[in-house]
């Protein structure tokens, strides 16, 4: 255990690069680590570093396990499957695809025009953006292994739930004839060589940073003078965990906002470190990572206004439940 609590604590949380940036706070920037700016400047500049170090190695290796799940595969796989079984495996290909609400979209969009029920694409469409193999680690080197995995598991239930109550709904009828009649080529995938499979990967990567740096800037950026600058009292009197409304204030708050998880990781560290219920700042996380109002707008465009306002209602009625259980058991966790 010893050995793994050291290898957590270097590997995940990287109390090297902590020790470091402190070095250039303290020893080049002539901050203190006692004040405010000092620490807020630290706090910046190290999880700014960490996040991007976590998310080159973990979306390089995603990104070549996903090289072997092409959407026409997936498709195959899921297309003999029915019921909770079927919902169950989107979501759980929802977790190695690590893509925003909007980027989600797309291949949602071909997953209903391939064939497969509402539901399981309706899964993975809610288990993309809120649960991927990179977001558990980033959970376990910002908070602790069992809240990230407890996270990814409450994470696939709201999947699986919200598929199966869309699919028992029968609203097939409620989305876009052009998806439901879109030309699919079923072109059997070509062997890959090793080093195809490293050119996806590292364009993968590529590709995300430029979509995800931005937010993760602004995320640290944030979180920064929440951590060190915005009193406690303050933060506590709007979103504390003794008030029973925290939970729906923090996902009706989430909800405008645009961001993947990488960028609201911060904040949410930064909120619990305030004395925010631990329920409260998973609830905000989510809300903007499953339910940003650009990904509502383009999820508009496919699917006609029953059944996009079933899908809100569905997963914001999750994200709620799920806070309040994790404000009710959160000493199990920390």
């Amino acid at each position: 255990m010893a050995i793994f609590e050291w290898l957590n604590n270097q590997l995940l949380k990287m109390e090297w690069l902590s020790w470091l940036v402190r070095l250039l706070v303290e020893d080049v920037f002539g901050l203190s680590m006692q004040t405010a700016i000092g620490a807020s400047v630290h706090f910046f500049i190290y999880d700014v570093i960490k996040i991007f170090i976590l998310l080159a190695v973990l979306i390089f290796t995603v990104s070549w396990v996903q090289s072997y799940f092409p959407p026409e595969r997936t498709r195959k796989i899921l297309g003999g499957m029915q019921g909770f079984k079927a919902n169950l495996t989107g979501a759980l290909m929802g977790t190695i695809t690590p893509f925003c609400s909007c980027s989600s979209i797309p291949l949602f969009i071909g997953f209903t025009s391939s064939g497969l029920p509402l539901g399981v694409t309706f899964s993975f469409l809610i288990s993309s953006p809120l649960v991927d193999l990179a977001s558990v680690i980033l959970l376990a080197s910002i908070f602790n292994w069992s809240i990230a995995i407890a996270y990814v598991l409450v994470g696939l239930v709201l999947a699986v739930i919200g598929g199966t109550i869309i699919s028992k709904a029968n609203m097939t009828r409620y989305v876009e004839s052009f998806v439901l009649h879109s030309p699919v080529l079923d072109i059997p995938q070509a062997e890959l060589s090793l080093k195809d499979r490293f050119d996806f990967a590292t364009a993968q990567v590529e590709d995300i940073f430029k979509r995800v740096w931005v937010y993760v800037l602004i995320g640290v950026g944030i979180g920064a003078p929440i951590h060190n600058w915005v009193p406690e009292t303050w933060v506590s009197s709007m979103l504390g965990q003794d008030h029973w409304w925290s939970v729906l204030v923090a996902t009706l708050i989430g909800v405008p906002m645009y961001a993947d998880i990488f960028g609201t990781l911060p904040i949410a560290e930064a909120l619990v470190g305030k004395g925010v219920g631990l329920g409260t700042a998973l609830a905000f996380m989510m809300s903007v990572t499953a339910l940003s109002l650009p990904s509502l707008i383009m999820l508009k465009k496919v699917v006609k206004a029953p059944l996009l306002l079933l899908f809100v209602g569905i997963v914001v009625c999750g994200i709620v439940i799920i806070g309040l259980l994790f404000n009710a058991f959160a000493y199990l966790f920390i």
